[in-house]
This record gives structure tokens, C-alpha cells and sequence, in this order.
């Protein structure tokens, strides 16, 4: 989940009001966001350096770190939640995006060379004028840039973003690809020129820009946005120019976003002008830019329009269980920034109107969730599904659990992977290949098996709690896996119980005792040998457990458990 850092007073001024720490972590957690940390700028400076903490001071600005839904790409900035909030706080309305209204022959244009279909071959454009930065405002710019690149943009491979002083160039655009030793440029934050075969080389000792060079550096053409007069306006996803970089003075700002995948390059383009269009001299505002394919194909950007849905009420009440009216319902997408109406005199639907900043709404279950969210989750009834009801298995085990817990034993839960040595030589037992599943390709030798006992997981417990005051009383249910050419995969799992006594004695009278109250809760009666109307107790010789001190118990004819005294050699693997 994607954790946002805004400024408390900051973001306190855009809602209106003052919050206190809890009052803000209730609106966050109705909204469902979360916050997730609250530290100021030195200890995140700090944090970042690996330097001793400094004592934090009356002085010091108060950061908020909020996560937010990874698929909200409209949240990734102060901005955008803030807005967010106070729509669903009732204190403003939905905004209005618009494109504004000028004849195609009067937008800037991007010509689109056929040549970029080799490595990069779609490109979205758009303007926002009279836009007002100052330094808080230019600072979530960028850093929402930064958030995007990192989330659906995976990190620039599908989408990267480019912003530019407008009032430096001068349309119209072409976007082209080339060979590296014929685009030359000053790149941002440098005053010497380079070529781009240059450039790579160069970038490769820097942290922040080395991890994008893969993308394109092997390929024979670069892409390269250039302006009527060829000024670059940048080396996507590499780089901008620092011929257009823009400033706390900039007024009007052209944003280019080139991708592998339009539709991501869409919701990129939407999410950065929709935020920051709030700044601009015509509120919610953006002027359209015309790209024009090689083959002539012309689309214009952003596409701000709404897309409508119709959602039946009855998938909404049902699904949340809670009984709503429609006027409810309405009023509830309308805090979550859905325009929403009754649609149709037929079946009570639910008319949505999805606006460009909500590209996570895709499906009526989305409009659903919103609805539960602005309900709130704590509001709604707890329930027991009809339909929902638990394995048979699954009841007994917990029957077991609750038994042994009343013994005095205490619950362990260990990994159901482990280590050859610990499914075998642990156990003074060898690998007979025809019992355990094998891990293909393991991460760690730590995780190469699945286990075939529950022994090596409990040693492994008690051997990592050596310092505890003994006796030590613990159990486990839990299931292992075990190669059975019977079934279609291969392999079957078995529910086990495995329990284990630490003390100053050996402890064997106490497990034995314990397998008779199991077996007893079971209703199995302990019978004499042979007999197989119950179960009994007959010597067994197992490596793992001291000879002559270990027993495995009978029943109906066959072995369904072991119990003893650990052998020394194997408490020493430990």
C-alpha cells in the first residue's frame, strides 16, 4: 500500500479545521485510509542517512504518513486527499473537470514519428495555464510525479511522465526516436551538453536515474520529444531538458506522458492534471493537446469525460446486507466523489457517474464498496452466513485444541516448510525419496521440503526458548504432506497432533496420560492387545526417541501415533 507524507498544519488548512490525533485517525479510518505514522522532517532525514535520531523540537513541521489504497492514484498527494476529504466530510461539492473550449486548429500539437512504435509508441498531452506554485505546492507536484512513476507506472517501464515550462518552447511537438549519438541536449539539473549514448554512461553512477537506463539502453533508436525550433524537451523515461525545467515562477505547464500502454498513459495524464488544475487561473480547467499519429490518426488529450454505469440496488444492499434506500445510496456515492441518481422507473438501479479521477471504479462491486465505505464498515450488522459453515475436520480440530489447552499445554504454530536436515537428519532419519515433497528451485535452504512430522517445528520452538522457565507444555495441530501416488497431484496432507514436554524429568508419563485423555474425549477405549474394538500401546523402535523409553499406539490394526523420549543425538542437532 502506497503511504503518502503531507504536512499536518499543511493539510489541516486545506480541510478548514484542526484535528486531533485521534479525531484524524477516525476520519481516516471512515474514509478507509489509514494513518500510519505520525514524525517530523528531521527524524525522516535522519532515518534516511542512518543518523542518530535528534530529540524532536516545538519548531519542528509535523509529517503525517498516510496509506492509501493502492488503486487510488487520485490520494498519492496533499492535494488530491485533501479534496477527497472534503467532499466526503460534506464541506464542498464533487468538482467539475473540463476540457477547455478551443477549436482543434487552435491547440498545441504533437506529431508522432512512426519510428517510436520500435521502443515507446504512445504519447499523451496537456496543458495546465495560469497555474500559481509556490514552494509547498511545486514540492507535491514533483513528489506526486515521483508516486506515480513508482505505482502504476512501474517505475517508468509503462509510463513515464514529463513537465515543462510552456512559455521556454514553442510548438508545434514531434515525438521521434533516434539513434543515441544524434540527440543532444543539456539534461536537467546539468550545464554541460551530451549525447544520449553520453548520457547513459553518466547516469550509471547515479543512485536515483541508474535504475531506469535498462529500459532503453540496449535498444538502437532513443525516444525524444523535441519543439518547433528542435529544443529537447526531454529523453523519456530517462530525463527532461534543462532547457524547459519548471520553477516556482512557471505559469503554464505542458505535460507529456509516453508509454508502452495508452491506457495507462490516460490515467497518468488525468491523475496529474486533475490534482493541479485546482491551482490554475480557471479553477478545474485543462486546455486539450491534439497528437497526431504517422498514419494521420488524430486523438486529443485529456479525455475528462464521464463514463455512466448502471448498478442494480439490490446487488448494492445485498452484498453489504445492510437494507438502503435509494436516495441513500445516492447520497453516499455522492461523499465518495460518484455522481450519483435513481436511473430507470423499472428495478430500483443506482445511475453512477464516474469522474477522470476515479479510474479505480471499473465494476458495479467497486461502486458497491464505496457505498460500504461512506455506510461505514463499523455500522454494519455482524452476521453468520447460512451457507457458511466449517469443516468437519476443522471442527474436530479445534475440539483437540481446546482439550489440550485444558491440559496445560500451550499452542505453537511453525512453518509447515523446513530444511531437509531438519525432516531427516534432525531426526537421526534417512531420505528414503519416497515421502517428502521437494521444493523446486527453494529461495533458502530454510524452505526446501514439505514436513513430514510436526517434530522438527516444536524442537525448533523449544530450542529457541531455551532461557524459559521450565517445564515447557506445548502442542500443535496442524497438517503435513506426505507423496501419495493415489491422488492426481502427487500428494496428500495429513491433520496431525504433535505435543511436547520440557522439564526436569522426562516428562513420558505426562504425554502418555495425555494421549488416554485424548483418546478418551474421542471415545476410544483403551483395549488389550490384539484386540481392535480400540486402540492400545505397543514398544516401538524409532530413531528419533530413546529404544526401550517410545510406544506407538494401535488401533483397528494400524499405527496412528508414536510417543517417547527424544534421543540425546537429537536434542544435540537442535
Amino acid at each position: 500500500m502506497p503511504t503518502v507524507s503531507v504536512g499536518r498544519d499543511r493539510l489541516f488548512t486545506a480541510l478548514g479545521r484542526s484535528y486531533t490525533q485521534e479525531e484524524f485517525e477516525d476520519l481516516c479510518f471512515s474514509f478507509g485510509i489509514e494513518l500510519d505514522d505520525v514524525t517530523t522532517e528531521k527524524a525522516i532525514i535522519s532515518k534516511e542517512k542512518h543518523l542518530e535520531e535528534e530529540k524532536p523540537s516545538a519548531d519542528d513541521e509535523i509529517i503525517y504518513k498516510i496509506e492509501v489504497p493502492a488503486n487510488r492514484y487520485d490520494l498519492l498527494c496533499l492535494e488530491g486527499l485533501a479534496q477527497a476529504l472534503l467532499v466526503f466530510n460534506g464541506k464542498e461539492k464533487i468538482p467539475k473537470y473540463t476540457v477547455a473550449n478551443i477549436s482543434k486548429a487552435s491547440m498545441l500539437k504533437m506529431h508522432v514519428k512512426k519510428e517510436t512504435s520500435l521502443i515507446r509508441p504512445f504519447v499523451a498531452c496537456a496543458v495546465l495555464r495560469g497555474i500559481t506554485f509556490d514552494e509547498a505546492s511545486y514540492n507535491s507536484f514533483i513528489d506526486l510525479q515521483d508516486k506515480l512513476h513508482q505505482n502504476i507506472c512501474r517505475k517508468r517501464t509503462l509510463v513515464a511522465i514529463g513537465t515543462h515550462d510552456l512559455d521556454t518552447l514553442q510548438g508545434p511537438f514531434t515525438y521521434e526516436a533516434l539513434p543515441p549519438p544524434e540527440i543532444n541536449f543539456v539534461p536537467l539539473k546539468q550545464a554541460k551538453n551530451f549525447r544520449a549514448d553520453e548520457l547513459m554512461e553518466f547516469y550509471k553512477s547515479d543512485l536515483k536515474l541508474k535504475k531506469f537506463l535498462h529500459i532503453i539502453e540496449n535498444s538502437s533508436v532513443y525516444p525524444v520529444i523535441y519543439d518547433r525550433n528542435r529544443t529537447v524537451l526531454s529523453l523519456p523515461p530517462i530525463i527532461n531538458s534543462a532547457h524547459s525545467a519548471i520553477t516556482l515562477k512557471t505559469k503554464n505547464v505542458f505535460i507529456e506522458c509516453t508509454a508502452t500502454d495508452l491506457t495507462k498513459a490516460k490515467i497518468v495524464l488525468n491523475t496529474m492534471v486533475t490534482t493541479f488544475s485546482t491551482y490554475c487561473k480557471r479553477k478545474f480547467e485543462v486546455e486539450p493537446v491534439e497528437v497526431i499519429s504517422f498514419d494521420g490518426k488524430s486523438s486529443v488529450y485529456p479525455d475528462l469525460s464521464e463514463y455512466n454505469m448502471d448498478v442494480p440496488l439490490s446487488y448494492i444492499t445485498g452484498s453489504i446486507g445492510v437494507p438502503l434506500e435509494v436516495d441513500e445510496v445516492t447520497s453516499l456515492l455522492k461523499r465518495m466523489q460518484l455522481h450519483a441518481e435513481k436511473a430507470g422507473s423499472g428495478e430500483a438501479k443506482i445511475g453512477v457517474s464516474v469522474p477522470p479521477t476515479r479510474s479505480d471504479i471499473l465494476h458495479p462491486c467497486d461502486v458497491m464498496e464505496d457505498v460500504a465505505i461512506a455506510y461505514g464498515y463499523n455500522n454494519i450488522p455482524k452476521r453468520t452466513l447460512s451457507s457458511l459453515k466449517p469443516l468437519p475436520l476443522n471442527q474436530l480440530s479445534d475440539l483437540i485444541r481446546y482439550e489440550i489447552a485444558m491440559n496445560g499445554f500451550t499452542e505453537v504454530l511453525t512453518w509447515i516448510l523446513c530444511s531437509k536436515k531438519e525432516n531427516f537428519e534432525m531426526l537421526n532419519r534417512k531420505d528414503d525419496k519416497s515421502t517428502a515433497v521437494i521444493i523446486g528451485n527453494p529461495r533458502s535452504s530454510d524452505f526446501e521440503v514439505v514436513r513430514t512430522s510436526l517434530m522438527p517445528g516444536m524442537l525448533k520452538t523449544v530450542g529457541h526458548n531455551k532461557d524459559h522457565p521450565k517445564p515447557i507444555k506445548i502442542y500443535e495441530v496442524g497438517d503435513v504432506v506426505l507423496l501419495d501416488e493415489k491422488k492426481d497431484v502427487g500428494a496428500s496432507n495429513r491433520r496431525l497432533l504433535g505435543a511436547l514436554y520440557c522439564g526436569a524429568n522426562s516428562g513420558f508419563e505426562l504425554i502418555h496420560s495425555l494421549v488416554d485423555r485424548i483418546m478418551e474425549v474421542m471415545g476410544t477405549p483403551f483395549v488389550p492387545v490384539g484386540d481392535k474394538s480400540g486402540y492400545f500401546i505397543e514398544l516401538s523402535n524409532e530413531p528419533e526417541f530413546l529404544s526401550g523409553r517410545q510406544a506407538k499406539i494401535i488401533y483397528k490394526g494400524g499405527r496412528i501415533g508414536i510417543f517417547g523420549i527424544v534421543h540425546p543425538e537429537v536434542l544435540f542437532s537442535i
